[in-house]
């Protein structure tokens, strides 16, 4: 009976496959031939290396279970073990499975190519966005799924720019996904008005109002207010003036209302427009009259480049992490399924 129906590549056959399927001492004769051949047959022999751990696995979860005693006998151990061989094989090769992980450490071990491509299991290489324009959907592409621990938008926010862009992701990211706004453009934004954290907007009792964007309460606001002592150009002259300015229950309040009023002030319509680029989405706001300071769009537009580049940063150490996990599992793999071709126990 085959376990696999697809070919070994330009040189391969069925027989070759049905051997395979049937013994597994011909593991090596297809891992010397993933060396010398072309990626096809590498692929091929990191499916047979999953489908064969698969079916070990699915023998030792029925010789756990208690049998009923119905199908005992040799004609029904036949018949299970080839429903599981089928098993096996079907549940090989899924993308993201084992075989993407064994494949790559075939090919450091063979030294052969480990593939044709990012779909081939090929370690995905991620660049840093250009400081003059940040493409969205690479921004987007290049996300870490976030996750939402409610400590996170109402603890205390650390202060510098790595652990301000870390602790304050998981929101951003959930609000770009809603409104548009690339997560990386808030980040930095929120990093700009705060001083990375370091001159957070405070109550007069010292507690947090969670304003990150430097939002003031005009006259339409109801919510809480923060009256503080802030700088504001006037004429081209900075001056200390006192404000109020909005108040929330959490960053992630902060990061929503600072969505709304980009994506429904008419006056911001423009900054809209210019999600694909921090240049042109910093020159935007100033001109909109986001804030007073004549340089404000330089400013910003470096901060979100800082934010973006922590941000890759991270993905690239989860990348590169889970790629050694997958790879340690697949040398242990290697190894075990390569006794079993032995006859070691």
């Amino acid at each position: 009976m085959s376990l696999s129906s697809s070919s070994l590549g330009a040189g391969g056959t069925s027989t070759a496959q049905q051997a395979l399927a049937i013994d597994a001492r011909s593991l090596n004769a297809l891992k010397a031939r993933a060396g010398t051949d072309t990626p096809a047959a590498a692929r091929e022999a990191a499916k047979q290396f999953e489908s064969l751990f698969m079916r070990e696995m699915i023998k030792s979860m029925r010789e756990a279970t208690m049998k009923s005693g119905l199908l005992d006998g040799a004609s029904g151990n036949l018949a299970t073990d080839m429903l599981d061989q089928q098993l096996s094989v079907q549940m090989a090769g899924q993308p993201g499975g084992l075989s993407e992980a064994i494949q790559r450490q075939l090919a450091r071990q063979m030294g052969a190519a480990g593939g044709e491509g990012e779909d081939d299991g090929a370690d995905v290489q991620l660049s840093v966005p250009s400081t003059l324009s940040l493409d969205l959907s690479a921004l987007r592409r290049n996300s870490v799924a976030p996750t939402r621990p409610a400590a996170t938008s109402t603890a205390a926010a650390p202060q510098g720019l790595d652990a301000f862009v870390q602790h304050h992701s998981a929101s951003a990211q959930q609000v770009a996904r809603e409104s548009g706004i690339p997560a990386a453009f808030m980040l930095g934004q929120a990093g700009h008005e705060t001083g990375w954290g370091r001159g957070e907007i405070r109550h007069k009792d010292g507690s947090p109002a969670y304003n990150l964007f430097g939002i003031k309460a005009g006259k339409g606001w109801t919510g809480k207010v923060a009256e503080i002592t802030t700088t504001e150009y006037i004429d081209g002259e900075a001056r200390k003036v006192t404000a109020k300015f909005r108040a929330y229950d959490s960053y992630e309040d902060s990061f929503r209302d600072y969505a709304r009023l980009i994506t429904q002030n008419p006056r911001y319509e423009k900054a809209r427009e210019q999600v694909g680029s921090a240049v042109a989405y910093a020159r935007e706001l100033q001109q909109a009259g986001y804030a007073t300071d004549p340089q404000y769009a330089q400013k910003l537009s470096r901060a979100i480049a800082s934010a973006a580049q922590r941000a890759q940063g991270a993905v690239g150490s989860a990348s590169t992490a889970a790629h050694q996990a997958a790879d340690t599992v697949a040398a242990a793999l290697t190894r075990a399924v390569q006794r079993l071709s032995d006859g070691q126990t």
